[in-house]
């Protein structure tokens, strides 16, 4: 038996599905970050170890797996290519490699196949679409100095930004600041500034935070509310050039990311301005996740090789 592999390279960790060659699940599972974002050498090659030694136990060999697909961030730059497949190949795997941006495996996954529309909001944001010609177009993605609008850090960085404005006076009074208090085991607006400069904390610290939106929505905070309501907009403000360069006013746009698939109340808003700007466009739940999409399109590879094998081997048979 043959076997295929989709790695979904995430900024904490990777994920990774194993196929059949009739693409049935054999197994899933995760392991170490190989994102060149945020791990250095050492931390990468490690992992790749790791992940190889797994699917070489599944398949009963490396040899047995002949097609791997790698979704991975920042792979327009062609260095991180090169470096991945260097790590790849020193593991000893020899078999079809296809290394390509963790957005486009995501949209795969998401639609089961490469037509339509992905929005992801989850520490970071992003959208990307292609349509049946093959045009594609991505919005946002750019990280969260600079880009990254309505996502799980930018609620985080506006419930902060919130809570020490109604301290001071130039917004009415929150229940996110009794909530951030209590997850953050804090007591004054001081401790938060010292908690948010301190160099230790990340982007994901700040994310963190996001889930009390949606609690305190709830309860009818209209300072929440205000914060849900801009989320869905910047969110939304990343679909329409996706869909209007790529006219798919009437496709379908799958949702994935812990902020469209848990913060109610930003959801909520999102498909209410999707339906009416967009009334022929359906809106649904991502069916697979990014790792599924890159075994998906390993998959696809090795069929398209076949297919490519067979095509040759007739036509040496006509000439002969």
């Amino acid at each position: 038996m043959r076997y295929v592999a989709g790695l979904d390279g995430g900024g904490t960790k990777t994920a990774v599905a194993v196929a059949d060659e009739n693409g049935s699940v054999v197994h899933t599972f995760t392991s170490g970050a190989i994102n060149y974002n945020g791990q250095d050498e050492d931390s990468i090659r490690l992992s790749f170890q790791e992940i190889f030694a797994t699917i070489a136990r599944v398949c009963g060999g490396l040899d047995h797996c002949v097609q791997i697909c790698i979704g991975a961030a920042g792979v327009s730059n062609p260095t991180v290519i090169t470096r991945l497949d260097v790590n790849v190949r020193e593991c000893g795997y020899q078999g079809g490699l296809v290394i390509t941006g963790d957005h486009e495996t995501a949209l795969y996954g998401a639609q089961e196949h490469l037509h339509g529309i992905i929005l992801i909001a989850g520490t970071g944001s992003i959208c990307y679409g292609r349509n049946e010609k093959g045009l594609s177009h991505r919005t946002g993605g750019l990280g969260h100095l600079i880009d990254d609008e309505g996502s799980g850090y930018s609620i985080g960085r506006d419930i902060l930004t919130a809570m020490v404005q109604a301290n001071d006076g130039r917004l009415p009074p929150t229940e996110m600041t009794r909530m951030v208090y209590k997850q953050l085991s804090m007591e004054t607006v001081q401790q938060i500034v010292g908690f948010v400069y301190d160099q230790s904390t990340n982007k994901k610290d700040i994310a963190a935070l996001a889930p009390i939106l949606t609690d305190a929505c709830a309860l009818g905070d209209q300072v929440a509310l205000t914060i849900a309501r801009k989320s869905a907009c910047s969110l939304f403000e990343l679909v329409v050039p996706v869909v209007e360069k790529l006219s798919l006013q009437e496709g379908t746009l799958a949702m994935a990311g812990s902020v469209l698939l848990k913060a109610t109340f930003v959801q909520t808003a999102f498909v209410k301005m999707l339906e009416q700007h967009y009334p022929g466009m359906q809106c649904i739940i991502a069916r697979k996740d990014a790792s599924s999409g890159a075994m998906l399109m390993a998959l696809n590879r090795l069929n398209e090789i076949e297919q490519q094998t067979n095509n040759i081997s007739k036509t040496i048979i006509k000439i002969i």
